[in-house]
């Protein structure tokens, strides 16, 4: 798929996207190679873990696509680059818990590694200002965040459909699907769909047998081995 980029339209912590000259109802994702934590006070280059997402995200993105999930992405065109639909992001954050790590065995005290009796989803507001807080569903709507309470049911639902899905296949793969974020956009018909990327960046994966991190938390906690680990998820998931 040949495209040519026009203008940079954003610029985010691990990815740019740009208009094409070719088609105004898409846009070119680049996935960099920019690490950043604790809502950008830690930050770090890692070469070759924007590729590495590229390649990871779309190969979810396609398993989803074949389990009825619909998505943003066109197709992948460079090691770093995607073609995606054009969408307006709904401003939330949709957090998918099933194993207590991380903020919530903070914040509400939970051992470190409990599994949750239930799938636990939970919305935060995408602003960086406010450190991105948790809503309730009435403060999604307070925040006009989305139009009614069927579309926040939607999402909600579509995320533990997702997590369903994901978490049989990562299984599979000898995978812990310990938590995920996720985001969803609106197409031009109205059409909520699935947006962003799912990676090690936005999911903490567990080796199933060991515990070993598989994400992200290498570069939280200052484990080291972050390509390692992402590159250990890229072939799980290509085996």
């Amino acid at each position: 798929m040949k495209v040519t980029k026009k203008e940079m339209l954003y610029e985010g912590k691990a990815k740019k996207v740009w208009s094409m000259v070719e088609d105004d109802d898409c846009y070119i994702v680049e996935f960099k190679d920019s690490l950043t934590a604790f809502n950008g006070l830690k930050k770090a280059e890692e070469l070759g873990k924007g590729a590495l997402n590229n390649k990871i995200s779309t190969q979810i993105f396609k398993m989803l696509e074949t389990k009825g999930i619909k998505t943003h992405l066109v197709d992948t065109i460079s090691d770093n680059e995607q073609v995606v639909k054009k969408c307006k992001i709904i401003p939330l954050e949709v957090v998918v818990r099933n194993i207590a790590t991380g903020s919530l065995t903070k914040r509400l005290g939970i051992k470190d590694g409990t599994v949750l009796p239930f799938t636990l989803v939970e919305f935060c507001y995408k602003v960086d200002e406010l450190n991105d807080p948790i809503l309730n569903d009435d403060h999604c709507l307070i925040l006009n965040a989305v139009e009614n309470i069927e579309e926040l049911n939607y999402i909600r639902e579509t995320a533990k459909k997702i997590n369903n899905i994901m978490h049989n296949f990562f299984k599979e793969k000898g995978l812990k699907l310990v938590d995920f974020k996720i985001e969803f956009g609106k197409d031009k018909d109205g059409n909520i769909i699935l947006a962003d990327e799912i990676s090690p960046d936005s999911c903490r994966f567990w080796d199933a047998k060991t515990n070993e991190k598989l994400d992200k938390d290498r570069f939280r906690q200052g484990l080291g081995g972050l390509k390692v680990a992402y590159e250990e998820v890229l072939n799980r998931i290509l085996s």
